[in-house]
């Protein structure tokens, strides 16, 4: 018998009660991407290229703190954790030279975690590839496995890396994410995939470099699984499964001509080359490139820049000691050259493209690759791979699968790779929002209906008016979660990634204590999540050591809902004194969406947009109103009632946050036994047991806290119930409310634009 406390049975998790079970989770901690010893954010240059001594021991917390960590998330009604680790943090040192002390801290932590109830899974994280490229993951040493110098992408722009940036902290919002289409990642993970058939001269070790590269990242995660193994009490219970390498991307894997931007590449912000003029810099060519900023209407071309590396190049050159980390390059991989120029995609001597088609053939059989091919052959031979490792350690474990973001699931399903333990696992965030750092309550864009062709012209895909983009997101995440069940077959659907930034605004909340935008933004994301029926989610993030200036200490993002410089959030009741006293009557963000006549975006009603500068509601005079409680980070909107185990089948649910109501309904097929009562994640934060009232369509209930440590409690409703379809409604208490940054000016404002013409096509 299996010792997972979890179990998939169909499209649905399952307890040891056989009730459904719904992962309320959050990622912890993103203090992992980044070490310890020393403490270096991406803001920090000093000791930076020194990172073979790097320490992730502490990370994402030190033992002494954990227990508050993990009571505060459990507090705040999580369940389910998605544990940080990178490949750095276990192979920092050089290939096959594991950090012990650093597993020994993780099984340490997992044991403190699991004193907490948690289902946890076991998360490889990578953003473009590493922190040396702009992100986090891989070890330096890959790099130089691959020929690259990471003290020369900065001249190059190879990659923009925040921590050799002139001002960090003006490190530009959001450019980290361009990396993935600059020339550090388009050759690190084209090599990781596609090495084999692209770049067959690249030896190392008598091995080519895609099986250098993942055999080391597989036997790094493998041998943390054997000693989690070994530990003896994690398996089952906290740990449940392990998730496939977060985001990965396919390089210049089906890229059809190298000196033209992709269509389907929708991210342009800052210099925005194309892969031959990315080559050209990375060989210390200079280069005019295009430069592209963020508006009011997306992406637009604000100009050109000149990168002139004056003739310096990305490549390690043909004087390095090669000797360093112990292995041995194949005397036809040349230093001191662009490996791509050694495979006769281009002449550096007359700077020509030869073969811009290069990497758009599979060259085993000639077919036409396109991303969706890239998925389903070279991403799926590593994730076969992937899970053979994890199944060979633990048979019964449960796999969170993450194909490419916003891509096309992998074709599996009636196949052998239609894994019954497998958890389709996307990702999802508001670009618009995320982007620009503001919630616009005018306008967005439906992005997942546009990348799959459901709309004539992108204009179409404009969603106008607060409720329309509540109910946008709601249908893009089902949308996702209905592709996921078409191509990979029956699985669960859980979104290991969404959130927002809360520097919104220029950080306005930071200055007045009013997080109105990040409630509205966190409550439409979760309404989405509630009203497409998937089976969980993590938010994303938590992170222990974020503050007001630097926010997660990562590129300048700041997702986190803990900071240190925000005020705690009340243990207990939410007091009316506790009250935040800015919250709009008159926001759908605190109603539920019901209205579907604003999904429908035709010619007549696409021009009342608004302009560029109007992406949200303009801030007041920056002091915040009588009443209102500065820094509680908008935890009204993340602290919510959530089910936790549901006796038969889960039909709805859902938190009006306007109302401070909560409803549920399922179809049971029994009634429920005394000792597995259907239960809910009950906030006394938003119900006060003395001031909640619960409807329900039959049965008996109980409203009980229970001590977590730590001075954390959780409320929770146990609900007995007959057979056959049910309801409940729990009320609780409606705050004062007032008003949104300025929104008093917003339905004259609304009425203004109804009348402008704005030229948006």
């Amino acid at each position: 018998m299996s010792p997972l406390k979890l179990r998939i049975e169909g499209r649905t998790f399952k307890d040891s009660e056989n009730r459904e079970v719904t992962l309320h989770g959050i990622n912890c901690a993103a203090d992992a991407k980044h070490p310890a010893t020393p403490d270096q954010p991406s803001h920090v240059l000093d000791k930076f290229f020194d990172g073979d001594s790097v320490s992730f021991v502490g990370r994402p917390f030190s033992l002494d703190d954990a227990a508050t960590h993990f009571a505060r998330l459990h507090g705040w009604g999580y369940n389910t954790l998605r544990y940080i680790f990178t490949w750095e943090a276990i192979e920092h040192a050089g290939p096959g030279r594991y950090d012990e002390e650093w597993i020994q801290h993780t099984i340490a932590v997992l044991r403190i975690a699991k004193g907490y109830g948690f289902y946890i899974f076991m998360d490889p994280h990578q953003d473009v590839w590493s922190r040396f490229s702009g992100g986090s993951g891989a070890p330096m040493w890959t790099l130089y496995a691959c020929g690259l110098d990471p003290k020369s992408f900065d001249v190059t722009e190879a990659a923009l890396v925040q921590n050799v940036y002139p001002e960090p902290e003006n490190f530009p919002k959001m450019i980290w994410a361009t990396n993935y289409t600059r020339l550090v990642c388009q050759v690190m993970f084209t090599l990781f995939f596609g090495g084999r058939d692209f770049a067959p001269k690249a030896i190392l070790d008598g091995k080519n470099i895609q099986d250098y590269l993942q055999d080391h990242y597989l036997a790094a995660v493998e041998h943390l699984a054997k000693r989690i193994q070994e530990a003896g009490d994690l398996w089952g219970d906290p740990i449940i499964a392990w998730e496939s390498l977060n985001e990965p991307n396919r390089g210049l894997i089906s890229y059809q001509d190298l000196t033209a931007i992709p269509s389907e590449q929708k991210l342009q912000k800052g210099t925005s080359p194309t892969a031959w003029q990315a080559i050209l810099t990375g060989s210390g060519r200079a280069c005019e490139i295009p430069t592209w900023d963020f508006g009011g209407m997306g992406p637009y071309k604000s100009g050109t820049a000149l990168v002139d590396p004056q003739g310096k190049s990305a490549w390690l050159s043909a004087d390095y000691d090669d000797s360093h980390y112990g292995w041995k390059r194949d005397p036809e991989w040349r230093l001191g050259e662009c490996l791509w120029a050694q495979h006769g995609i281009w002449d550096p001597k007359t700077d020509t493209m030869l073969k811009k088609d290069y990497f758009g053939k599979d060259p085993k059989n000639g077919a036409k690759i396109d991303y969706e091919y890239f998925t389903n052959n070279y991403y799926m031979e590593h994730y076969r791979r992937y899970s053979s490792m994890v199944k060979s350690i633990f048979p019964d474990s449960l796999m969170f699968f993450q194909p490419p973001v916003m891509e096309i699931p992998p074709s599996i399903k009636g196949t052998k790779d239609d894994d019954p333990n497998m958890i389709f696992a996307p990702h999802f965030y508001d670009g618009i929002t995320l982007l620009t750092k503001k919630w616009n309550r005018v306008w967005n864009i439906d992005v997942f209906g546009v990348l799959r062709g459901k709309y004539l012209t992108p204009a179409f895909a404009i969603k106008i008016g607060e409720t329309a983009i509540r109910n946008c997101f709601a249908h893009e995440l089902s949308a996702m979660r209905d592709e996921g069940v078409q191509y990979m077959g029956i699985h669960p659907c859980v979104f290991t990634e969404i959130g927002i930034p809360y520097d919104m605004d220029d950080k306005y909340a930071y200055k007045t204590g009013d997080y109105s935008s990040q409630i509205a933004a966190l409550d439409a994301n979760h309404f989405a999540l509630e009203e497409s029926k998937v089976n969980g989610f993590a938010l994303w993030t938590y992170v222990a050591t974020n503050n007001h200036y630097w926010g997660d200490n990562w590129n300048g993002e700041d997702l986190s809902i803990y900071s240190l410089d925000d005020k705690p959030v009340p243990a207990g009741t939410f007091s009316p004194a506790d009250s935040r006293a800015s919250l709009d009557t008159t926001s759908a963000s605190y109603s539920q969406a019901q209205s579907q006549e604003t999904l429908s975006v035709s010619p007549a009603n696409l021009r009342k947009t608004l302009s560029a500068d109007r992406m949200s509601a303009k801030s007041g005079t920056g002091k915040a109103q009588a009443g209102d409680v500065r820094g509680l980070r908008a935890a009204e909107a993340f602290i919510r009632p959530t089910p936790v185990a549901t006796h038969g089948e889960l039909l709805s649910y859902g938190f009006d946050l306007r109302n401070c109501t909560f409803h549920l309904s399922l179809s049971a097929a029994s009634s429920t036994s005394e000792d597995a009562p259907t239960t809910v994640f009950l906030p006394e934060f938003h119900f006060p047991a003395q001031q909640t009232t619960v409807e329900i369509s039959g049965g008996k209930w109980t409203i009980k806290s229970e001590d977590v440590g730590e001075g954390a409690v959780q409320q929770v409703l146990r609900w007995w119930h007959a057979e056959g379809e049910q309801k409940i409604t729990v009320k609780g208490v409606v705050r004062k409310q007032g008003s949104v940054l300025g929104v008093e000016e917003d339905e004259g404002y609304l009425k203004q634009c109804q009348r402008q013409a704005c030229a948006v096509m």
